[in-house]
C-alpha cells in the first residue's frame, strides 16, 4: 500500500525526441505546422460531411468518426509534446502519465474497431448491394459506432487495471515523448513478465488479428470488383485501396511497437509519432483526395462561406 500511494506522488521524466535544444525548437515548429494540419483537416471533413445532405449515407457517417477519433488520437499527447519542445524539464504527474496510457488504447482500440466497422460497410455496400440500405440503417450505424467506443474504453482499462497499482521506485525516465505501457512497465520495481505477456495479448496479439482479419475481407472484397466491369466499380475500387492503405498504416507501426513488448527499440518513439501525428493526417488527405464527393461538398461549403 505505500509503495502504491508512493508511486502516486512520483513525477515522470519524459526524455522526448532529442536533447538537441536547436532541433526541440525545429521539432517545435515541425510538429506545430503538423499538429495544426490534423485539426483542421479533421474538422473540415466533419464538417463538410454533416454540412452537406448527399454525403449523409454509412459510409460517411463512418468516415466523419473517423476523422474525429483521428483528431482525439492525435490530440491525447501531441499538445504537451510540442510545449515540452520549449522545456528543459520535461515531466508528467502519476495521474497524467496514466491519464495519457487510458485515452492512447482507448482512441486506438476504437479506432481499430472502427476500421472493421468501415471494411463491413464496404463488403455490404459491394457483395450485397440490394440489401445494403436495409442493413446499413441508421440504427445499425451508431450501433457500429458506439460500439466501436465502448471496446475502445474496455480495452484501455484491461490495459490500465495492471499499470496503476504497480509500485515505482528505480527509475522515473521515460524513453519517449508520451507515456505508453511498454515503456512505463518496464520502470516498476517488480517482476513484470505476466503484465508483458498480458499486454502481448491484448494489444499485440489482437492487433495481428483484427490487421490479417481486415486485409483477408479486403482481398475479398477487391476480388469480387476485379470480376465486375462498370464505372461504379472503378470507383468501389479507388475506395477499398484508399481503405487498405489506411489500414496499413494505421496497423504496421502498433504491430511493431506491441508485438515485441519485452524489447526496446530506438524507432520505437519514431513509430509512436507516426501513428500519433503522421497517420491521422495522412487518413485525412487518403479519402479526400481520392474521393470527389468530399472535395465537391468542401468546394460547396466554401461557396456558402
Amino acid at each position: 500500500m505505500d509503495q502504491g500511494n508512493n508511486s502516486r506522488r512520483i513525477e515522470f521524466v519524459l526524455q522526448g525526441l532529442s536533447g538537441s535544444r536547436e532541433l526541440q525548437l525545429f521539432y517545435f515548429a515541425f510538429f506545430t505546422f503538423f499538429y495544426s494540419s490534423v485539426v483542421l483537416g479533421n474538422l473540415l471533413i466533419v464538417l463538410t460531411i454533416l454540412s452537406e445532405p448527399a454525403l449523409h449515407t454509412p459510409m460517411y457517417f463512418l468516415f466523419s468518426n473517423l476523422s474525429f477519433i483521428d483528431l482525439c488520437l492525435s490530440t491525447f499527447a501531441t499538445p504537451k509534446m510540442i510545449v515540452d519542445f520549449l522545456k528543459e524539464h520535461k515531466t508528467i504527474s502519476f495521474d497524467g502519465c496514466m491519464a495519457q496510457i487510458f485515452f492512447h488504447h482507448a482512441f486506438a482500440g476504437g479506432e481499430v474497431m472502427l476500421l472493421v466497422a468501415m471494411a463491413y460497410d464496404r463488403y455490404v455496400a459491394i457483395c450485397r448491394p440490394l440489401h445494403y440500405a436495409a442493413i446499413m440503417n441508421v440504427h445499425k450505424c451508431s450501433g457500429l459506432v458506439m460500439g466501436s467506443w465502448l471496446f475502445g474504453v474496455l480495452h484501455s482499462l484491461s490495459q490500465l487495471v495492471f499499470t496503476v497499482n504497480l509500485p515505482f521506485c528505480v527509475s522515473n525516465k521515460v524513453d519517449s515523448f508520451f507515456c505508453d505501457i511498454p515503456l512505463v512497465i518496464k520502470l516498476a520495481c517488480t517482476d513484470t513478465y505476466t503484465l508483458e505477456v498480458l499486454m502481448l495479448s491484448d494489444s499485440g496479439l489482437m492487433g495481428m488479428i483484427f490487421f490479417l482479419l481486415l486485409i483477408i475481407s479486403y482481398t475479398v472484397i477487391m476480388v469480387t470488383v476485379r470480376h465486375r466491369s462498370s464505372v461504379g466499380m472503378a470507383k468501389a475500387w479507388a475506395t477499398l485501396t484508399a481503405h487498405v492503405t489506411v489500414v496499413t498504416l494505421f496497423f504496421g507501426p502498433g504491430l511493431f511497437i506491441y508485438a515485441w513488448p519485452f524489447s526496446n527499440f530506438p524507432i520505437d518513439k519514431f513509430l509512436s509519432i507516426f501513428y500519433t501525428v503522421f497517420t491521422p493526417l495522412l487518413n485525412a488527405l487518403i479519402y479526400t483526395f481520392r474521393n470527389k464527393e468530399v472535395i465537391s461538398a468542401m468546394q460547396k461549403l466554401r461557396r456558402r462561406q
